[in-house]
Formats: structure tokens, C-alpha cells, sequence
């Protein structure tokens, strides 16, 4: 039964909540050293990210920041750092420990050996592209400190290693990844790549794809991209190079060494990236970042432990069942999982879905990817929209909006590529995305296909899974029309690119129908969405379900825009297509109506379940709202959702139970989606269908797990709807029009209530079952 507290019952409750425990409850601690990278633990800041670990004694650490792309369009790491200290208090026999401390944002790291023990701090800047690595001992330690490249001669890549880049199963000639300069300058070692002359991804795809006409129109981020940095310490100077092998790759060091043995020890990459005229216009950009960096040497860490801080404060889930329960593993993978989306708060490109800024040695993840770190599965540059917007939907309600940005950017930067496409080939408006596109805004050359039939349409990618796929855009409208709602944020420069994408959809199927017939309408003069298609699985569709409720819903929210968004020009014509999206079809199983995934299909090509979308993200169907039992119905006994259901990577399944308020589903869902993740760093999942540390996996529980908890309808708030009574908890996440709701609740009664703005309170109904 489903208890409703009104405003009588509230007025029971206290208003002040006890103080949360420390978000450190969840830190990740280790007590012996690890056997390689897959052991690795994540640490980083502002759009930087490093995978930490210690082996043999000696500190490793890989960097990788976002946006650093080759002319392959591969994400390139920057290098491998190695630290050893002479003596060694990290030797085996000794004592160990390496923490993450989540309210510092940093890895710690301390050893004891005979008396001689050592603390290593390593953080990173969440303000400027530096990296730390500080290091204090009992006794006076020489320090040796490498970097690593395996990018020291230049790399033919072959086979499976193509789906790191651009060029995945269909490379267009030799593939090579080209070597960094590496080199000593003075006292520190200087490293970058640069994309020069060498024809890139971008030019392949413009070409291939009949664009040459309007290339120079086209975003392309890779031209003149030039990325590296400097490693330096105090005391430090070069001790030469050597030559290495670390699991499956060849690889040369640059060693530095200090002169003196000392008790403090201070190591430092600076890191620039730039689409620089020239390597000497690189140069000057990294002396900025290296002058700064000395500047604010002994005042930047408060400020980032102060961002690190407000972060944690902002929103929580803390489940306060016994530590190291499965419910308490599930609220403190959130944290880590959150941690890991935190590194990349500041940069240019989004969060990539397929590992972030955490891979490591593909070998160490399927025995037969025996290639460099560089390599990443489902590509670097190419952006999954089905899988980026599961990363993205749970920092609505945490409300990281500022999080948020890089991916709005990315759409921002392809808006003008997407409608020239569409001008060019259909010589109507609007902004076509298709799925699989690169970070310039094209298709992707191997999923858009070589091998294509003479006459075939030049807008249409050629493949099975992906033809006739535009809506997932949608998803990405709507993230940017609830900023507007939950934040109070001005959205104004994103109004032309919602209105580009739904501009597509009402001139494309209108040209569709015309080219099949005299009318632009169906009888019912409704858009006819032929061909569509829902997700990847359900293809050739007829009015996809998938589809419909996105038009609905985005249109619906546009509309909600205070006038000043709008001109009542613009307002009555986006009235008038909402009123031409068709109906949402259903279907029977066993004489239970259910949501149909579209009115008619041809085939099925993958294990998605779009007949439950309209449940989320468009939230046509959900407690509190007609339909909800056919919804349920939908779960519950179609045939093919029972066949797909599973926790595993971007599977829905448990957000799609917490929509449905099934309480006890939701909760098994989510004890397998956010439950240890086998490896070493418990939030390291994956591959599931894509790659570890697998983003779309922990994006998909973070959600779940927020929607067990809250959900939004309109002005109402829905606390607790899926929530198991034995579960304690103390949590405060963000709910529409600016407020926050936060919530005690200990052996099945709600001990404390804060709603901010109080005059909320009003709007919250108190769901347990």
C-alpha cells in the first residue's frame, strides 16, 4: 500500500536534520599494493584524469585529459608518470595504504619500511591544467621520477586496435598513430603531439560523405590540435632515457633524478591543449599554464579541496545500513562513480561513455586487445548519443549543472555542421544528428559505409542498426529545457539549436511523405513518422513510440518557457506541431494492454526496450499520471522487454521499475547495477557492451538509484516512491524550480524534512511502501 503524508503529517516532522556523516565513510582504501593498471584507482580534477597505482614499489600513474584527439581521431593519453624513491619505503614486507579521499578530491598514499616511512599526496588542479604530486618522508629519500611514452615512434595500428579510432572495421588505408616529441628542456621533460599536415578523420569524412563544397563551413576540432606538457620537480634534473616494456607495450622513459636527498619532494605536469597556429604558439600557451602554476603553488590546493567540498555538499545519498552491506555498497558506488564524473567538470568535450578519463591496458579487460593504453572500444572522437545520455540525465538531480556544459557544447559547436548536412542533402532546414557521429558533427565514416548502393541517399547512414535514427537528440533538448526548470538557468543560447532539431523532424517527414505522395499528413493530419526507428532494435518503424514521446514531451517543455523564450510568432507555430505528433500506439499480451514500441516495424535488431521510453525520459507514462497500469503492463509482460531485461551496461531496466514506483524490482535492479564491480576500484564496471570502465553502466544507476528516491512531475514532488522501507537514508538531491529536498528516513519513518524554498513543501507527497 502506498502511504500519501499530507501537509497534517509534515507539520509532524522536524525541520532540522542531523548532521550527514562525513562523505569520507566511502573513501576507497587499500592495504597492499597493486599487480598492475587494471588495479589502478582514479584521481583528478577540472577535465584531467589519472589512473594511480603503486607496483613493485614504485608509483604509476597514466594522465589523460579530455579533448586530446590525433588526426585518427583517437583519445590520446598523455604518458605514463613512474616515481621511485632510493630508499624505498614501499617495498614488499612493509606497511601500505592508498586512499582516496573523496572531500579533498586527492589519492594519499603512505609507506613503511625499517623504520623509513614516506607520504605521497597526488592531486590535480581543478582550476588550471596541473598536476601534483607531493611526497614527504621521516628521512631524507632521493627521488627518480619518468615519463613514459609509448608514442616514441610512430605506431601502425591493425584490426580490432581501428576501433580505438575513427576508422573502426573499415580503414580507408594504413592507420598509424604518430609519435610524440619528447624531449629534455633544461631541468624538465617536454612532451606534446601535434596534428599537422597528415590528412585526418575529419578530411576522410567530408569527402566520403560529398561535403567537399561546404568543408570549409564545417567544425572541425582536430585541425592544428597540439596537446602535452611538462613534467618537472624541485631538485630534480635529466638522468637520461631508457627503453621498457610494460605489459603489451613498447615504451621509452625520460628520467629525472634530485641531486640531494631530502625529507619534501615536489613533482609537477603542467598541461596545455590548443588549436595553436604553430608548435612555438603551443609553447607560449604552456608557459602561461607553467608561470601559473608556480604562482598559486602554495594556494591552489584550498581552492580545489573547496570545490571538492561544495561538490559533496551539493547533493548526497547516503545509506546508512551496516558499512559494507550490499545497500551500503550501492550508496557508496554512487559516491565513486560521482567522483569519477567530477574529474571532468571543466572541459571542453564531454565525458566519453566508453571508460572517461579511466582506461587502462585493454589486455587487462579482454585477453586478446593486446595494444597500447591508447585503446578505448566504440571509438574516441565518436559520440554514442544512447549511451552519452545516460552520463549525463543524473546531474539534473545532483545538481551539477556546471557539469553538464561540455556536453551541451558539443551540440552547440555540431549545430551549424548538422543543418548544413541537412540543406545540403534534403534542401530543407533543420539540424540532423544521426547516432554514432564524430565530434565534428558527421556521421561516422565505418558506421556511415563504404560500401553504399549507387543512389543512396547521401543523409542516410547505410547500416542496420543505425538507419533512420535521429531522435536520441531529443534526449539531449530536453536536458538542456530541465536546466532552465530545475536550476533557474538562462537557456537562451540553446533555443535555436532545440528549435534546429525539431525544426529536422517537422520538415523531413513532411518531405519523406511528399516524395511518397501528394499529401505531407496522415487522414488525422498528423506527422507521418516513416521511416523511423526505436533505439537500435525495433527498425523500419511506423510512428515509433520512442519518437512520438519525445516530440510530445520536448515540444510540451518548450512551450512551459516563460514568454520571454518565445515570440507568440514561434509559440503558436510550435503549438501547431505538437498538436500534428501522432498517438502513441499500444498492443496486447495475453489481454494486457501494453505500450507498443511503434505502430508497425519490419525487424528487430538489438535488446533495447523503447516501448518503455515514453516511461523515461519522457515521462508520459509514471505514478500519478493515466496509463500507469498499462506501463506496468508494459514491464511486466511484454515479451520482448522480458527478454532483454538485465542490469548489465546502458540496460533501463532499473530506472524503468523506479518510474513505475515496483519497489522490490527497483531495489534488485540497482543492488546488481551499482554492486561492486569485480575489479579492484569497485566502480570500475564494464565491459558490459562497451568498455571498462564502463560510464553508461554507472550513469544508468546513479539514475535508478535517484528515482527510487524522487521524482518530478510538473510542480509535484514524489518522495520515497520506490523506495524499500529497510533501507536508511539520509539523502538531498535537486528537484524542479529550484529546490532541494532533503530527507532522513530510519527504520521505515521519516525522521526529518528540509524543503528549500519552504513554499515547497506544499508540492511534496511522501511515498512508502
Amino acid at each position: 500500500m502506498i502511504l500519501l503524508v499530507n501537509a497534517l503529517v509534515f507539520n509532524t516532522l522536524t525541520t532540522g536534520l542531523a548532521q550527514p556523516v562525513s562523505i569520507n565513510q566511502y573513501n576507497e582504501t587499500w592495504t597492499s599494493p597493486s599487480k598492475n593498471s587494471s588495479e589502478s584507482m582514479p584521481c583528478g580534477g577540472g577535465d584531467i584524469g589519472l589512473n594511480v597505482w603503486v607496483e613493485n614499489g614504485e608509483l604509476l600513474f597514466y594522465v589523460a585529459r579530455s579533448g586530446p584527439f590525433d588526426h585518427n581521431n583517437t583519445v590520446l593519453k598523455l604518458g605514463r608518470v613512474r616515481l621511485k624513491l632510493s630508499p624505498n619505503p614501499f617495498e614488499a614486507g612493509g606497511t601500505f595504504k592508498q586512499e582516496l579521499v573523496l572531500n579533498k578530491g586527492h589519492i594519499e598514499i603512505t609507506g613503511n619500511q625499517s623504520g623509513l616511512s614516506a607520504h605521497i599526496t597526488v592531486w590535480v588542479d581543478v582550476f588550471r591544467p596541473v598536476i601534483h604530486v607531493a611526497v614527504s618522508s621521516n628521512k631524507p629519500v632521493k627521488t627518480e621520477a619518468s615519463f613514459e611514452s609509448w608514442r616514441h615512434v610512430d605506431r601502425v595500428t591493425k584490426g580490432r586496435e581501428n576501433n580505438a579510432n575513427s576508422y573502426k572495421w573499415a580503414p580507408p588505408g594504413e592507420v598509424k598513430t604518430l609519435k610524440d616529441a619528447v624531449q629534455f628542456n633544461e631541468n624538465e621533460v617536454l612532451f606534446y603531439h601535434r596534428n599537422g599536415a597528415e590528412r585526418s578523420a575529419f578530411d576522410v569524412t567530408v569527402q566520403q560523405q560529398g561535403l567537399d563544397s561546404v568543408k570549409n563551413q564545417l567544425f572541425n576540432p582536430l585541425s592544428n590540435l597540439t596537446f602535452g606538457g611538462s613534467l618537472s620537480g624541485s631538485g630534480l634534473k635529466p638522468a637520461g632515457t631508457y627503453q621498457g616494456k610494460y605489459l603489451d607495450t613498447e615504451f621509452q622513459g625520460w628520467k629525472l633524478v634530485s641531486q640531494t636527498a631530502s625529507r619534501k619532494h615536489e613533482l609537477v605536469l603542467c598541461l596545455h591543449t590548443d588549436q595553436a597556429a604553430s608548435v612555438e604558439d603551443w609553447k607560449e600557451g604552456l608557459e602561461t599554464v607553467k608561470k601559473e602554476a608556480v604562482t598559486s603553488a602554495k594556494t591552489a590546493q584550498k581552492p580545489t579541496q573547496n570545490w571538492w567540498n561544495d561538490y559533496w555538499a551539493r547533493s548526497f545519498v547516503y545509506i546508512e545500513n551496516a558499512p559494507n552491506s550490499p545497500e551500503w555498497q550501492v550508496a557508496k558506488n554512487y559516491q565513486l562513480f560521482r567522483y569519477m564524473l567530477g574529474c571532468n567538470a571543466l572541459g571542453k568535450f564531454p565525458t566519453k561513455f566508453n571508460g572517461g578519463l579511466f582506461t587502462y591496458d585493454p589486455s587487462l579487460i579482454d585477453s586478446t586487445m593486446r595494444f597500447s593504453p591508447d585503446f578505448r572500444n566504440w571509438g574516441g572522437g565518436i559520440h554514442t548519443a544512447q549511451n552519452q545520455r545516460l552520463v549525463y540525465w543524473p546531474m539534473l538531480k545532483t545538481g551539477d549543472w556546471e557539469l553538464m556544459q561540455p556536453q551541451f557544447g558539443f551540440y552547440r559547436n555540431s549545430l551549424k555542421t548538422a543543418e548544413i548536412r541537412t540543406a545540403v542533402y534534403w534542401q530543407h532546414k533543420g539540424a540532423s544528428f544521426t547516432e554514432q557521429i564524430e565530434n565534428f558533427g558527421l556521421p561516422n565514416s565505418a558506421e556511415y559505409g563504404w560500401k553504399r548502393p549507387a543512389g543512396y541517399d547521401k543523409g542516410m547512414e547505410y547500416n542496420a542498426w543505425l538507419e533512420y535514427e535521429w531522435d536520441t537528440v531529443l534526449e539531449f533538448c530536453l536536458m538542456m529545457l530541465e536546466t532552465e526548470r530545475y536550476a533557474g538557468k538562462d537557456i537562451s543560447g540553446d533555443i535555436p539549436f532545440i528549435e534546429s532539431c525539431l525544426t529536422f523532424f517537422n520538415e523531413h517527414y513532411q518531405y519523406l511523405a511528399k516524395k511518397r505522395g501528394s499529401k505531407a499528413f496522415d487522414g488525422e493530419n498528423k506527422l507521418i513518422l516513416y521511416p523511423g526507428s526505436a533505439a537500435e532494435t525495433y527498425k523500419m518503424t511506423y510512428n515509433s513510440s520512442s519518437t512520438v514521446a519525445a516530440l510530445r514531451t520536448v515540444l510540451t517543455r518548450l512551450l512551459e518557457l516563460p514568454d520571454t523564450y518565445l515570440t507568440r510568432e514561434k509559440r503558436a507555430f510550435w503549438h501547431q506541431m505538437l498538436n500534428r505528433i501522432p498517438g502513441i500506439s499500444f498492443r496486447s499480451f495475453d489481454d494486457h494492454p501494453t505500450i507498443a514500441p511503434a505502430k508497425l516495424w519490419e525487424r528487430i535488431n538489438n535488446v533495447e526496450t523503447p516501448q518503455l521510453y515514453p516511461v523515461f525520459p519522457w515521462g508520459i507514462f509514471g505514478i500519478g499520471k493515466p496509463g500507469l497500469d498499462t506501463a506496468i503492463n508494459t514491464y511486466r509482460f511484454d515479451r520482448d522487454a522480458l527478454k532483454f531485461r538485465s542490469h548489465v551496461g546502458w540496460k533501463q531496466d532499473n530506472i524503468f521499475a523506479a518510474r513505475l514506483g515496483l519497489t522490490d524490482e527497483a531495489a534488485r535492479l540497482t543492488l546488481l547495477k551499482l554492486g561492486n564491480s569485480g575489479r579492484r576500484f569497485p566502480a570500475f564496471w564494464g565491459p558490459g557492451f562497451d568498455w571498462t570502465p564502463d560510464h553508461n553502466w554507472g550513469g544508468s544507476g546513479l539514475i535508478g538509484l535517484q528515482e527510487m528516491l524522487l521524482q518530478a512531475d510538473g510542480r509535484k514532488i514524489y518522495l520515497f516512491p520506490a523506495w524499500p522501507q529497510s533501507w536508511d537514508v539520509h539523502v538531498k538531491l535537486h528537484a524542479p524550480y529550484q529546490t532541494t529536498v532533503e530527507a532522513v528516513l530510519k527504520n521505515g519513518t521519516i525522521e526529518s524534512l528540509v524543503v528549500t524554498p519552504e513554499s515547497r513543501r506544499k508540492d511534496v507527497v511522501i511515498m512508502l511502501k
